[in-house]
């Protein structure tokens, strides 16, 4: 019988199997298809200080190898959350789960981790330092490493929980920001966001999406993904979790020999709602076709194997 366990932050999942924030709402939908307990956990829509209604539209285009969504982090807000939604959640979910936070300042940032920490049921602070569809906030705060050291200081100085810092991909040197954020006392990282990406309507001339620009997900990002989250994790000690354009349970396996803990599935529950119960599912025959007992074990493996 082989060992799907990994241990996060000092929290341990049945397996590394993760869907993203933004793809999985906060739960509920997804309820409704299968047992969402046999999730390692999921982190729940990004939530804000104050109600986001998003983006104009357009603000979804599919393109070659995935799509780009420039949604804009539309959410009820962090009292809603902790009123309504988090009671909803523990009535269907029995595990910890990720609270994925993002803000516009360093306060805002703050304040909502401040009031989510409190929260019971929740495991994890997944702070999102890397949205590319806002305007003066997200991921202008995960581009240099000072800014991202000080949203992490600051947000470690107002919670008891792990903080993992959501990085971006969006820029020259991955590796220092997420050095800077270990520094600041992150618990872990995770990453990637998406890709900056745009698409031009031929007929109009225009951009597709209301926004211009939008965050490129889906399997074409694979590669760069796991190139980061090696890099990333030969250069730090905490843990690393890996995303972008999983799919299966190979390509979980392929993240965590290349440093990842747990790997959070994003674009693939918006073609497929089943599509993490199916990777969880494959996962033991995958381990056993390529000789794995412990999941634990093979984290990093590729770093060895040089």
């Amino acid at each position: 019988m082989v060992d799907t366990k990994v241990t996060l932050c000092g929290i341990t999942l049945d397996n590394p199997v993760i869907p993203a924030s933004g793809t999985f709402g906060f739960g509920q939908e997804f309820h409704r298809h299968y047992d969402i307990n046999i999730l390692g956990s999921f982190s729940f829509k990004g939530t804000t200080l104050h109600p986001r209604f998003g983006n104009p539209t357009p603000r979804i285009a599919e393109c070659p190898g995935g799509m780009l969504n420039a949604v804009g982090l539309q959410n009820p807000g962090v009292d809603h959350v902790i009123a309504e939604e988090l009671p909803a959640l523990r009535k269907i979910f029995h595990k910890p789960v990720m609270a994925n936070v993002s803000g516009f300042s360093v306060e805002e940032y703050v304040e909502v981790c401040r009031r989510l920490d409190q929260e019971d049921g929740i495991g994890w602070l997944e702070v999102n330092v890397s949205c590319p569809n806002v305007h003066g906030g997200g991921m202008s705060f995960g581009t240099c490493p000072e800014a991202a050291a000080e949203v992490t200081r600051a947000v470690k100085a107002v919670t008891t929980k792990p903080v993992i810092i959501k990085l971006s991909p969006n820029v020259t040197d991955i590796v220092s920001i997420a050095k800077a954020c270990e520094d600041a006392g992150a618990d872990g990282v995770s990453l990637i966001n998406t890709l900056l990406g745009m698409r031009i309507d031929l007929k109009t001339r225009k951009p597709v999406l209301a926004n211009t620009t939008g965050g490129y997900s889906g399997p074409g990002v694979f590669p760069v993904a796991v190139r980061m989250v090696y890099q990333v994790s030969q250069a730090v000690s905490i843990p690393v979790v890996g995303m972008g354009g999983v799919t299966t349970a190979e390509d979980v396996i392929e993240m965590m020999l290349a440093g990842a803990t747990a790997v959070e599935v994003g674009a693939a529950n918006l073609v497929n709602p089943y599509a993490c119960a199916m990777i969880i599912e494959d996962l033991p025959q995958v381990m056993e076709k390529y000789s794995i007992d412990r999941l634990n074990e093979i984290i990093g493996a590729a770093h060895k194997a040089n």
